[in-house]
């Protein structure tokens, strides 16, 4: 399996700060933001991985992270032209994917256990076909893409509901099958002209191709500056306890 980081996207709920470099290059406590998704995909046994970025500072990511080598992984780097959504840049990958699974995680979301995402994605790599997202119960559930839950199924994912009819967000983590590609160039444009990766979530739960990992282990997004707090506080405080053992 291969793994994708998403890491494009203009920054602006972090302007002036992204004025300077890309977000995802920004630092959660001791690590360029950046780090924490290559990690999760290191730990999870990938060793093939794409970063997509945009084009303002692509040049940043190379000098960060170079071939991948001192990580233990091959790193290959491709640039979004033009914001146009998660779904947009995924798209980019598919050449890279080459017909296999591939695990997709965004360059600003910040797990702090990665042992309940590895098991997710060994259960994946059991599962045929299909796609696996990983939920989180949150307090503000409005600031994500929110799955509704029937019988031990996922039956809805919306985007950013006004009244979320659950606490379950979707966090930025998600396995797909080949399909994906297929799904994306079924998909339209949503209201904020972006090709949302909820409406390819979607595609899937209509077919009955979802499973889900509810994540008991702390996560948090970090693109807005109250999360960005939230995530090197978090960052903190693990360390702080590992520290200590």
């Amino acid at each position: 399996m291969k793994g994708v980081i998403l890491a494009g996207g203009n920054g602006t709920r972090l302007n002036p700060l992204t004025l300077v470099t890309n977000k995802h290059l920004l630092p959660v406590y001791k690590k360029p933001m950046i780090y924490w998704p290559l990690e999760t995909l290191i730990q999870c046994g990938i060793k093939n991985v794409l970063i997509i970025s945009g084009r303002g500072h692509a040049g940043h990511f190379v000098n960060l992270l170079g071939s991948g080598k001192k990580f233990g992984v091959n790193l290959s780097y491709e640039v979004q032209e033009n914001a146009g959504g998660i779904a947009h840049a995924l798209a980019i990958a598919e050449d890279f994917a080459d017909d296999g699974k591939i695990a997709v995680i965004l360059g600003d979301n910040v797990f702090m256990d990665s042992k309940e995402i590895q098991k997710g994605v060994q259960e994946f790599k059991k599962q045929k076909n299909g796609a696996k997202i990983f939920l989180k119960p949150v307090p503000d559930a409005n600031r994500f893409g929110v799955a509704e839950i029937n019988k031990k199924k996922v039956v809805r994912i919306e985007e950013k509901p006004t009244k979320p009819k659950s606490d379950l967000a979707v966090t930025g983590m998600y396995l797909y099958d080949n399909q994906v590609f297929d799904f994306i160039r079924k998909i339209k444009p949503s209201r904020r002209g972006e090709l949302e990766i909820t409406d390819v979530n979607n595609h899937y739960i209509k077919k009955n191709l979802m499973s889900y990992k509810v994540l008991e282990s702390e996560w948090t997004d970090a693109g807005t500056f109250d999360s960005l707090l939230r995530a090197n506080l978090i960052a903190a405080g693990l360390d702080t306890r590992l520290n200590s053992q």
